[in-house]
């Protein structure tokens, strides 16, 4: 506690003596510079400021708040990166089952559909050949890269 004492003291005193500077020429007519007026000679007293100062340091509510603004940055971030890699996974899925439904129609047999009375319905080649053109154009849709 002593030390803390003479520190702060130490601390106070040094601030309030700032340095002062003289300029004068002496007899020999050489510029000289001092922190002590020269004894019975004209000088001129010059004002040297100390140096920067450094920038204030924020309050802790401010880095509170920036570190708070990060953090939901960071949430954002991964809920937007979660919602595209979901978003791929079900585009993936998608054309998987484009492509599967296009190698059913195109290897050929018999392909049987429900009406509205939901009795199965076996459709002809002309039926089967837009079909397959439908599924073409789904494939084409849904496996397109981005």
């Amino acid at each position: 506690m002593k030390r803390i004492l003479v520190f702060a003291c130490a601390l106070a005193v040094s601030t309030g003596a700032i340095a002062q500077l003289y300029k004068w020429v002496d007899k020999d007519g050489r510029v000289t510079y001092s922190d002590q007026p020269p004894p019975a000679q004209e000088s001129k007293q010059l004002n040297v400021g100390g140096g920067t100062s450094t920038p204030a340091r924020r309050s802790a509510i401010e880095r509170d708040k920036e570190l708070d603004k990060s953090r939901l940055d960071a949430k954002r971030k991964a809920k937007l990166a979660e919602n595209l890699e979901k978003k791929a996974q079900v585009d993936e899925e998608n054309c998987n089952r484009a492509k599967a439904y296009l190698r059913t129609v195109t290897d050929g047999g018999r392909i049987a559909t429900y009406d509205a009375k939901g009795e199965r319905v076996l459709l002809d080649d002309k039926q089967i050949e837009e079909e397959r053109v439908k599924a073409q154009k789904a494939v084409d849709e849904s496996c397109k890269s981005p």
